[in-house]
């Protein structure tokens, strides 16, 4: 009878030992990475080598970083921007693009998005059903903030290539912007026809508050498809540079 009562606490503590390693609340910052050179360079073929954009790169650095906050628990993720970085402000139009200010709101349960995002002087509140993506596994792993994250690949907008690496021990589906559909929390994304990566620097296990995941509603009602229809009109006279700037808002 011992060893049996032995044998049921062993495996309740092996249980309890296994469930501790996963989180499913809490915050992560993430770090935005923009190459502002590759942009540019860019922009340079599009206006023949304008030496203008050449003098620039000469007086402003290689990337711009902006961070942004996730707070998440198993049934709802809210993204926004989080601590500012001196000196950002003055390239916006380099490297911050027009999902500087985007924060979403993604219900998991309800499968549902909405978000607030600022596309040069418009303003839209997005709302949709969550964002499904065709995501391929890869074997590559990598440890980003001390979690063993795996290899996902996908694509939006039919073409553009999106890199994405998960972690099991975070297992809510979600990551930054309107990413999600894996088997763990995003942690690390790049999609380089934007020259973009987002890394997760830290996590805090924190119980997230219920005015943590409010939402304003602010601009044109749209969804995602009439989103993508309004910038590309708006854009469209910019030829290859008008994709750029649809890409960045559907993100």
């Amino acid at each position: 009878m011992k060893k049996k009562l032995l044998f049921i606490y062993t495996l309740l503590a092996l249980a309890i030992t296994a469930n501790a390693q996963h989180t499913y609340m809490g915050r992560i910052e993430y770090e935005r990475k923009v190459n502002i050179y590759a942009q540019m360079e860019e922009m340079e073929a599009q206006m023949s080598g304008n030496s203008f954009l050449e003098k620039m790169k000469s007086q402003i650095p290689k990337f711009n970083s902006s961070y942004f906050d996730l707070v998440f628990d198993t049934t709802r993720m809210m993204y926004k921007p989080g601590r500012e970085v001196a000196g950002n402000n003055v390239f916006k139009m380099f490297g911050g693009g027009p999902a500087t200010d985007n924060i979403v709101l993604t219900e998991f349960a309800k499968d549902t998005v909405r978000a607030n995002k600022n596309v040069f002087d418009q303003k839209f509140f997005v709302q949709d059903t969550v964002r499904v993506m065709d995501w391929k596994e890869r074997d590559d792993v990598r440890t980003i903030a001390g979690f063993k994250c795996h290899k996902a690949v996908g694509r939006i907008c039919d073409s553009v290539y999106v890199v994405a690496f998960y972690t099991e021990d975070i297992p809510v589906p979600g990551g930054p912007e309107m990413f999600g559909g894996l088997p763990g929390m995003i942690m690390e994304l790049a999609i380089p026809r934007l020259h973009t990566t987002w890394v997760a620097g830290k996590v805090d296990l924190i119980a997230p508050k219920a005015e943590d995941f409010t939402i304003q509603e602010k601009g044109k009602k749209v969804n995602e498809k009439q989103l993508h229809d309004t910038i590309y009109d708006s854009f469209k006279k910019w030829g290859a540079m008008a994709n750029r700037n649809v890409w960045w808002t559907v993100l």
